[in-house]
């Protein structure tokens, strides 16, 4: 099945899953999926301490949809769920420097290990089924970044 602005609308975990639309991007749905979370970090930052307890509701509601969205596709792991890199970038931003050049390398990073995957990455992926299989991969890609950011700012 070929996803459309139908199936979107069909329940609210295809629409949670697929970014809001973003899944339906042509070319690249994971990279237009990631871009996604700028705007809702900037929604989510004025929550203060509060901003990690709405990425953890993110991250654990993102399991659920990723799921049910999969298994309506029939795709553990369909390319335009992206949702997942939504959720993980969020991780991400707040250890980046705060401006363009600091949200472009962690843009960057977060990525390069989403797509690369290095262990155990790749292994977790493959390993791990449903919805937390597809959170899991991208949520240990966004923790390379972070750790790749803090170590920038070390040496910075």
């Amino acid at each position: 099945m070929q996803p459309n602005g139908s199936f979107l609308f069909r329940h609210p975990a295809h629409l949670l899953a697929f970014g809001f639309g973003a899944g339906l991007a042509p070319k690249a749905p994971g990279t237009v999926g990631t871009l996604v979370a700028l705007p809702l970090y900037f929604l989510l930052l004025p929550l203060g301490s509060w901003y990690w307890l709405a990425v953890a509701l993110a991250l654990l509601v993102g399991v659920w949809a990723c799921d049910v969205a999969g298994r309506a596709l029939g795709v553990h792991d369909h390319g335009g769920i992206v949702w997942d890199e939504i959720a993980a970038f969020l991780l991400v931003l707040p250890f980046a420097p705060q401006n363009l050049a600091g949200f472009a390398m962690a843009f960057a990073l977060f990525r390069l290990f989403d797509i690369w995957k290095p262990f155990p990455i790749r292994w977790f992926d493959r390993q791990v089924p449903g919805g937390l299989g597809v959170m899991l991969d991208d949520i240990l890609a966004a923790g390379y970044a972070i750790l790749c950011l803090m170590g920038i700012a070390i040496w910075l």
